[in-house]
C-alpha cells in the first residue's frame, strides 16, 4: 500500500528492524539516529520512564531537523517491576534469560511523534510475553550469537528467540520494537499520512 504525504518524515532509530516495520507505510522517509543518554530519565513507573525515553530520542533528532516530522520509539522488557536492559556481557544475557524462563514478562514500546509545526505525541502499547521452559545449554547457545546484545531483555522475537516463546498477548510488532498499526492510526489522526 502506499499512502501520501506532505511531511517529511525521519526514523530517530538506527533499528533495522524499526526501519523496515516503518517502510511498511510506503512512505519516504531518513533515519537520523539519537545520541542522548537515557539513563538520566527519571520516572514514576515503567510506562512513564520509556515514554520519557522515546520522546527525549525524538526531540533530540527534531533539533537538528527543523520543518521535518519526526517519529521516534523506545523499547523495555519488564519482569517482576524489574527493568531488564540490553545486556552488556554474557553472563547477564544468561541472567535475563533465566529470569524469563517459564514465566511471563510485558514489553513496552513507547513511539513519540514530533510534527513538523512541533506538536509532540506520544503512546506507549504494552504485550504480554510468555516464555517455555529454557534449559542453560539452549540460553547459553543463543547467547554465543551475541544475538541478545542489542535487544531489551536478552533476545530477539524475530530471530532465533523466537524459538522461546509459548505465546504472546498484544502486538507482535510491539515486541519487534514498533507497533506500526497503532502508529499509522496516530498518523493518520495527525494528518501526516492521507489516503
Amino acid at each position: 500500500m502506499k499512502f501520501r504525504t506532505s511531511h517529511q518524515l525521519v526514523l530517530a532509530s538506527a533499528s533495522p528492524r524499526r526501519k523496515e516495520l516503518f517502510a511498511k507505510l510506503g512512505v519516504p522517509f531518513e533515519i537520523m539516529a539519537s545520541s542522548v543518554e537515557e539513563t538520566s530519565v527519571q520516572a514514576r513507573d515503567f510506562k512513564d520512564y520509556v515514554q520519557k525515553v522515546a520522546l527525549l530520542k525524538t526531540q533530540d533528532v527534531a533539533s537538528h531537523c527543523p520543518g521535518k516530522t519526526i517519529i521516534g520509539a523506545d523499547t523495555i522488557v519488564v519482569f517482576n517491576d524489574e527493568l531488564l536492559h540490553k545486556p552488556k556481557t554474557k553472563e547477564e544475557a544468561i541472567r535475563h534469560l533465566e529470569k524469563l524462563s517459564s514465566n511471563r514478562h510485558q514489553v513496552m514500546t513507547a513511539v513519540a511523534i514530533i510534527t513538523k509545526d512541533r506538536q509532540a505525541e506520544s503512546f506507549v502499547e504494552v504485550t504480554d510475553v510468555y516464555f517455555k521452559n529454557l534449559p542453560k545449554p539452549m540460553i547459553e547457545m543463543y547467547v554465543q550469537t551475541n544475538d541478545p546484545f542489542d535487544k531489551a531483555g536478552g533476545y530477539g522475537i524475530q530471530t532465533a528467540g523466537a524459538l522461546f516463546i509459548d505465546r504472546i498477548e498484544g502486538d507482535y510488532n510491539t515486541v519487534v520494537g514498533l507497533p506500526i498499526a497503532s502508529l499509522f492510526e496516530k498518523m493518520m489522526e495527525l494528518k501526516i499520512i492521507e489516503l
